[in-house]
């Protein structure tokens, strides 16, 4: 993603160039369908993307990586502060705003319930991380997602 004008990097908007990107694909892929591996913060975003477009995502992966625990799980005070400006991604504010995301568990489980709801298949996510912040451990515990280590997921989805 580029640097947006002001700031304002938000995981929606990620997922909103992760939806362009997909779009890309789609018309390339013999079926229509693609799986997606996200690793910290785009295994949030992966988990989004196969709600918001279970008919295009074949199955979503879920890897430990930097981001993923995002920020608190409830509404918190603001802070403020101020960096040096940024010429290139990442930019510093991004990385910033992006660590301190609400990321309540009822939010990304509706996600789930869509990609599972809109999915050919009966587990169409897997969960291969070790970490699991509160709204991923909500995740993985849906029914209809796997907790497999990654090798069985690719071996499900490819």
């Amino acid at each position: 993603s580029s640097i947006p004008s002001g700031g304002g990097y938000t995981a929606e908007l990620l997922l909103g160039d992760a939806d362009a990107a997909l779009a890309a694909l789609v018309e390339q892929s013999p079926d229509g369908k693609i799986s997606v591996l996200g690793r910290g913060l785009g295994a949030y975003i992966a988990l989004q993307l196969a709600g918001a477009r279970s008919a295009q995502v074949h199955g979503a992966i879920v890897l430990d990586g930097p981001g993923l625990a995002g920020g608190p799980t409830g509404p918190t005070s603001q802070s403020f502060f101020s960096l040096p400006p940024a010429t290139q991604t990442p930019d510093p504010y991004a990385l910033v705003e992006l660590g301190r995301d609400l990321r309540p568990p009822d939010y990304v489980r509706s996600f789930v319930q869509l990609a599972i709801a809109g999915s050919d298949l009966d587990e169409p996510i897997a969960v291969c991380s070790v970490f699991r912040p509160e709204w991923l451990a909500e995740v993985a515990g849906e029914h209809g997602v796997m907790d497999v280590p990654l090798a069985e997921a690719l071996a499900a989805y490819l």
